[in-house]
């Protein structure tokens, strides 16, 4: 009896372990709110496979909201190609429990598994029970089922059809973003060739820009006309890490530059614990979902973050 009650918490723990609770926010600091956010739950992911899939570099977030808390699903892209479904439960602020489901690697239309550079999936929003995925290093938006299957694909603005303006191969599309006023919304990583300052988001047929504070990693609409974007700046000789979430708004730009408001500045060199995050997903009226890619590097992790936005 004694030993199998020591394998059953041996069990519970590991299973508890899954997700942990984790200090995000600068030593010393007695609340979540800062500058325009509030950061309500922090989680670090430790899940290890799923039917022989690792769960690790997840480059993105969508969250579906089904008819009661038992239906909700996060899903989830690695940018090695698979597709994570979650069920997720999120009560009183705190994120309350995530039971991985599916790791679903992405096909084609032939169900042939995407391989390569076909692959890298960085991009993801819900949409019905389909998901439009966009990809960096073939950069191009996809519109797949939700077991990883595509079904179409879809048409960018004509300044993106052109490899050689990216400043690299690996500066494709890290966002997408859905609205029914301006249809799909993409941006590359960094700016194209040539425009260093200002960020460009693109629809089919429209583009704006703002002023860039790092690299583009996730999109998410927060009405009909704001997108809130998260940026990632690294310094490779100081090792500071500052990830920026930004409000901006589409209908107020003056010679085609848009309004944009600071959210929030998580700068490592003042304390904050931050990582690579590069996805985002609205779960509610004004809380958002938040992860970051672990890289595959045993040093790094992945940190699930629940906020609101205040302003």
């Amino acid at each position: 009896m004694l030993k199998f009650l020591s394998l059953f918490f041996i069990s519970f723990s590991f299973l508890y372990a899954q997700i942990q609770n984790y200090p995000l926010t600068p030593q010393n600091t007695s609340s979540g709110k800062f500058m325009r956010i509030n950061i309500l739950d922090v989680k670090k992911l430790d899940f290890n496979q799923f039917d022989g899939v690792a769960i690790t570099e997840l480059s993105a977030l969508a969250y579906h909201e089904g008819k009661n808390e038992n239906e909700n699903i996060l899903y989830a892209l690695s940018d090695k190609g698979f597709l994570y479904h979650f069920d997720i439960k999120i009560k009183n602020n705190q994120i309350k429990s995530l039971n991985i489901k599916k790791a679903l690697p992405l096909q084609d239309k032939k169900y042939k598994k995407l391989k390569g550079n076909e692959r890298d999936s960085e991009g993801l929003v819900v949409v019905g029970d389909s998901l439009y995925i966009s990809f960096e290093r073939k950069h191009r938006v996809g519109l797949f089922t939700s077991e990883g299957v595509q079904i179409d694909k879809v048409k960018i603005h004509k300044d993106l059809k052109d490899k050689d303006l990216f400043r690299d191969s690996n500066k494709g599309f890290e966002a997408v973003a859905l609205s029914e006023l301006y249809g799909i919304v993409t941006a590359p990583e960094e700016p194209l060739r040539g425009k260093n300052k200002h960020h460009t988001l693109y629809a089919k047929n429209q583009t704006w820009k703002f002023k860039a504070s790092g690299s583009i990693t996730a999109l998410e609409f927060i009405d009909n006309h704001a997108i809130l974007v998260l940026e990632r700046a690294f310094d490779k000789s100081t090792l500071q890490l500052v990830i920026t979430l930004s409000k901006v708004y589409l209908d107020r730009c003056d010679q085609d530059i848009c309004q944009q408001k600071i959210l929030a500045q998580l700068d490592s060199n003042k304390g904050w614990m931050v990582d690579n995050f590069e996805g985002l997903t609205k779960v509610s009226e004004n809380k958002y979902l938040m992860v970051s890619d672990d890289n595959g590097n045993r040093f790094q992790k992945t940190l699930l973050v629940l906020f609101e936005i205040l302003d």
